[in-house]
């Protein structure tokens, strides 16, 4: 394969996101209403084994043999199907073999300097507080991007008792085994009533995922460290441990990933976070230049080696033109621009911020990946401006539309995740998580405005499994995930009896139609054009040669039609 992609669409879904397994997925590919339709599938990463943040936090790279096999793999090559996957740069789960590793063996451990010890990576450049973390020198900790509220850090216990604190970016969860009397019983003079009075206290804290470590433990203060040493030493982890990419065997394990992907039939990999994987004291730690560049151009060389195309994925505001900067290295980049841009077109009736960016794509010749749902959030960030080098640098909208289009996605249902300042104030929205039809209103009609344009954008159309069946927001599976499970709002697991109920409504039938025009139709491999129209319109058209397809569209009304060459002869689609 060269090391390009092609001009087909792209599925994007679990294993288990339609059925039960990947054989399901497979089954429902090969029904006649799905022939044609996907030359792609980007099956995320629960088809390795993993443990939390569905799929992103990475045990190791084998196949997840319960939802997942070999047969199915094969059977999707039969479909001309061909395969991209994750590989998450920045962090390992802390039940990868590495991290289990350093739990068990501590400073002897081979793996000691594979993920980041907090304290020695700032050492010298801070202050170390009463609960034994360094905290940096403001100067350093202002400039930090954070991901979530607090420090970074997972505490974890060595063998020799002593708690060490780790880089943690991403995801974590500690969860302690909850107290029984006779736990106690090594605890000198300790009766079995205060025995009792303290596991009442400790489990019940517990319970309500309070601060072990603030508990008041009244007239029992004297037992509280020998109570809580019996509580730490049983408490288990989730959670995503950042990687130390000084470290040599993080290039040997990265060698042994991309062939392992490569076996498994890959194309295309994603990388999943990579913009933090570079760490320096005195950088923002997202996107650090130039060392980003440099370990991004090193994993190139081994994709290179295995036939592998890159896709960089990078979550930045418009107006620091990451986007371009990665695009100017080669890269193909993520359209998280055309989400919102598409949502704003749709709502407001105005065609002028999607063709700036359509315009833009086409100008510099970017190569993109584009989408409108995913297993992830509706990207606002992305749109905003940028202060860069004491310049505003516009973005694609202003923050008053941005914020008006978050707050009708609210409205609507929808949830929102925000960034935080390592005091744990909120310093900037991130995305909203909302199913794309629910976002739009639960309005069909403008579902299936927002596919076509969608799949008349240059780039290849990478579809969401939910929007295809017009899937509508999960406050129950959100609710039920807790305070982080906002993104389960959009990843409903349809059975076969929802497939087959599906494939009966014209929404869904419909946006199929278009899918497999664009999917085997060789206009989309030519050359693009928008029409000068009035700012409620959208005219695109592809031509190549003799084949052509062309979309008119009223962003008012919501009425469109798709006009295009089959075998010479000229047909419509009225939606």
């Amino acid at each position: 394969m060269s090391l390009v992609i092609g001009n087909g669409v792209m599925l994007n879904a679990y294993p288990d996101s339609l059925g039960n397994n990947l054989s399901d997925i497979v089954s429902m590919l090969e029904l006649p209403e799905f022939k044609d339709t996907f030359s792609l599938f980007y099956i995320l990463p629960t088809f390795f084994n993993s443990d939390l943040d569905r799929g992103f936090s990475i045990i190791d790279y084998n196949i997840n043999t319960e939802l997942v096999s070999p047969r199915d793999i094969e059977a999707l090559r039969a479909l001309g199907i061909e395969l991209k996957f994750d590989i998450v740069l920045n962090h390992l789960s802390v039940a990868s073999p590495q991290f289990k590793d350093l739990l068990k063996n501590g400073n002897d451990s081979k793996y000691k300097d594979f993920f980041i010890n907090w304290n020695e990576f700032w050492k010298g450049y801070g202050t170390l507080n009463a609960d034994g973390i360094v905290i940096p020198e403001k100067k350093y900790l202002d400039k930090l991007f954070m991901r979530k509220s607090g420090l970074p850090i997972l505490k974890v216990l060595f063998p020799d008792g002593t708690e060490k604190p780790y880089w943690n970016t991403f995801y974590q969860k500690v969860s302690y085994s909850k107290l029984k009397s006779e736990d106690l019983k090594t605890i000198k003079n300790l009766s079995s009533e205060d025995a009792l009075q303290i596991c009442k206290k400790v489990n019940t804290a517990i319970d309500g995922q309070k601060d072990l470590l603030a508990l008041d433990f009244g007239l029992h203060s004297a037992h509280k460290k020998a109570v809580l040493k019996l509580v730490n030493a049983n408490r288990s982890y989730l959670g995503q441990m950042d990687v130390n990419a000084k470290s040599p065997l993080i290039w040997e394990f990265y060698e042994a990933v991309l062939a392992k992907v490569k076996s498994y039939g890959c194309q295309i990999l994603r990388l999943d976070a990579f913009a933090y994987l570079h760490k320096a004291v005195g950088e923002t730690n997202f996107f650090n230049k130039p060392g980003t560049w440099d370990y991004l151009a090193k994993i190139n060389s081994i994709a290179k080696k295995n036939n592998l195309l890159l896709l960089p994925e990078i979550h930045a505001e418009y107006g620091m033109h990451l986007h371009d900067e990665v695009a100017n290295e080669g890269y193909v980049i993520y359209d998280f621009f055309l989400p919102g841009l598409t949502i704003h077109a749709i709502e407001k009736g105005t065609n002028k911020a999607l063709l700036k960016w359509a315009k833009e794509i086409i100008t510099k010749g970017y190569k993109t990946v584009n989408m409108l749902g995913c297993h992830d959030g509706i990207p606002v960030l992305d749109l905003k401006g940028k202060m860069v080098n004491g310049v505003y640098q516009k973005g694609l909208l202003e923050d008053a539309e941005i914020e008006e289009m978050m707050d009708l996605i609210l409205a609507r249902g929808g949830r929102v995740k925000n960034l935080y300042g390592a005091d744990g104030k909120k310093i900037s929205y991130y995305q909203v998580n909302a199913t794309y039809f629910s976002a739009l209103g639960e309005s069909e009609q403008k579902l299936l405005l927002a596919r076509a344009i969608q799949l008349f954008m240059p780039g290849t159309p990478q579809i969401w499994y939910l929007d295809i069946f017009a899937g509508t927001n999960d406050h129950e599976a959100a609710d039920k995930a807790g305070a982080g499970g906002h993104k389960e709002i959009n990843r409903t697991t349809l059975s076969l009896a929802d497939i087959k109920n599906g494939l009966k409504k014209e929404v869904v039938l419909k946006q199929l139609e278009m899918i497999r025009l664009r999917n085997t139709s060789l206009a989309f491999s030519g050359n693009v054009s928008f029409e000068e129209t009035s700012e409620k319109r959208l005219n695109i058209n592809w031509t190549n040669g003799d084949e052509y397809a062309h979309l008119k569209a009223n962003l008012k009304t919501y009425e469109f039609s798709i006009r295009y060459s089959a075998d010479k002869i000229e047909k419509t689609l009225i939606l």
